[in-house]
């Protein structure tokens, strides 16, 4: 795992916490390590993770597994008891005021993620996104305590029991999200994913993003490029995930422009030398922008 990301809301009382669940049997997979599945180059897991990165703390319910971000690990007990018991095993680890509850097979959680940042409760105990199939229960955000009476209220911890019987008693909003609530259940969902990630990338930039220079330069290449620069510039090639960075890229040209992909990634470099220049630094600041990506509107979406 990384060093800690720093974050952007305060934390405690007032704060927001993030319940990822991965720890399904994906039994419609042929019992295949779900959140480890690749679309676009990122796990699903990373993707989900990625999308709340700026929640504190963040908690991932299933068995611990390779993921970009210092995270909460936690279990249900006894393991596969269901999306109620692993909600209830995050909750053990929040006393934030609210709570995101986020399932690890959203392949568009960034997106998803960022509509529902536009829709706050309110007055109800929680907002939810909501397609063509109905409310999903697992792609929202929820007031702490309004969920853990509701988790309260089932016998046996809420294992085995099922999400309707979890928000029956809630009043929640939903939001209308269309494909971005889509899951990866079947193969072929996770065609379609991969699918739908090329066709977007494709939309931001007909020729291609920043991202994909693998097609036009070898990892070896990239690696012996970098390796060169740290050592014109005196700098430690440990210190330097090209990973993360490529990620900042991406983000930033999907979510923004591509041209302000190599602008964001020289700022995440200014701020994470103000801030002491440690990898942790540059971790936070990358995260910081990415998270800003994700929810960013201009005055031309709002027409």
């Amino acid at each position: 795992m990384t060093a800690p990301l720093t974050p952007l809301t305060p934390h405690g009382s007032g704060g927001v916490a993030a319940i990822v669940l991965a720890g399904g049997r994906a039994s419609r997979l042929g019992g295949a390590d779900k959140p480890q599945l690749v679309v676009d180059g990122e796990t699903l897991l990373d993707r989900a993770v990625r999308a709340v990165s700026w929640c504190d703390p963040l908690i991932v319910v299933g068995p611990p597994a390779p993921v970009r971000a210092e995270v909460v690990w936690t279990r249900e007990t006894p393991a596969f008891g269901g999306p109620v018991a692993a909600i209830a095993a995050g909750l053990a680890h929040v006393d934030s005021a609210e709570v995101w509850v986020l399932a690890a097979d959203t392949p568009r959680a960034v997106e998803a993620v960022a509509l529902l940042r536009e829709h706050p409760p309110g007055d109800a105990d929680g907002t939810c996104l909501a397609d063509a199939a109905g409310a999903q229960w697992l792609i929202g955000r929820y007031r702490t305590a309004a969920l853990r009476r509701a988790v309260d209220a089932l016998p046996d911890g809420g294992r085995d029991a099922s999400m309707r019987s979890l928000v029956s008693g809630l009043h929640l909003d939903l939001v209308s999200a269309g494909d971005l609530a889509a899951d990866v259940d079947t193969w072929d969902d996770l065609e379609r994913a991969r699918t739908q990630a090329a066709q977007a990338r494709g939309r931001t930039d007909s020729g291609g993003d920043m991202t994909d220079q693998p097609r036009h330069l070898p990892v070896d290449a990239l690696d012996e490029w970098t390796t060169a620069v740290c050592a014109r510039l005196e700098l430690d090639r440990s210190d330097v995930d090209v990973a993360r960075i490529l990620d900042l890229a991406r983000d930033v040209a999907h979510g923004v422009a591509r041209p302000a992909a190599p602008l964001s990634a020289f700022l995440a470099g200014l701020a994470a030398g103000r801030a002491g220049g440690s990898p942790a630094d540059a971790d936070a600041a990358a995260a910081a922008i990415s998270e800003l990506a994700a929810g960013w509107r201009t005055d031309d979406d709002h027409a």
